[in-house]
């Protein structure tokens, strides 16, 4: 049985699966976009756990995942991960934007979480085009599912018509 790839024009916070991506900052403490969203509608226990993640570790690096609670949203979970600042293309952008992917997949598994959401990483602020930030997710995504029988569902959560358009292109366009 293959894994289930979705796509919704949605609020993420609202999503029905075991964990839901933040599109993090490297503090963890909250910020704008859907960063702020997922504190806000998850409550102070998701700030609370990212404290005791900044105790043991200091944060989280570019491409690196963590997970926490989710507070009063409907999923279990919420994996945060930080994606790349595009400045340019050159400095590595494209490879930490897919460890993203794989790394917070990779800890979906890890936790037993059988379905997930992603929003758009790095499209908002952080400035990455948003028609190569959704090729990275949908192939790095595919990638992923075809080496694991773990998940059984990713959900592309977007909040805008532009990038729903640009995931739904790239799944059409990767149909088996």
């Amino acid at each position: 049985m293959h894994a289930k790839i979705e796509l919704q024009k949605a609020d993420i916070t609202k999503a029905h699966v075991d964990c839901i991506v933040n599109a993090a900052n490297t503090s963890l403490l909250g910020g704008g976009g859907v960063d702020g969203a997922i504190h806000r509608a998850g409550g102070p226990s998701i700030l609370e756990d990212c404290r005791k993640i900044i105790a043991r570790q200091g944060g989280c690096k570019t491409g690196e995942a963590v997970i926490t609670t989710a507070g009063n949203m409907p999923s279990k979970y919420v994996i945060h991960t930080v994606g790349p600042v595009w400045n340019g293309g050159n400095h590595g952008e494209k490879e930490k934007l897919a460890h993203c992917y794989q790394n917070s997949l990779q800890l979906a598994v890890e936790n037993n979480c059988r379905s997930i959401a992603f929003p758009n990483i790095s499209t908002g602020i952080y400035g990455f085009p948003k028609e190569a930030a959704a090729q990275i997710a949908v192939k790095t995504v595919k990638d992923f599912l075809s080496g694991t029988n773990k998940i059984d569902k990713v959900l592309f959560v977007c909040f805008d018509d532009e990038n729903f358009e640009l995931v739904k292109l790239q799944l059409d366009l990767n149909k088996e």
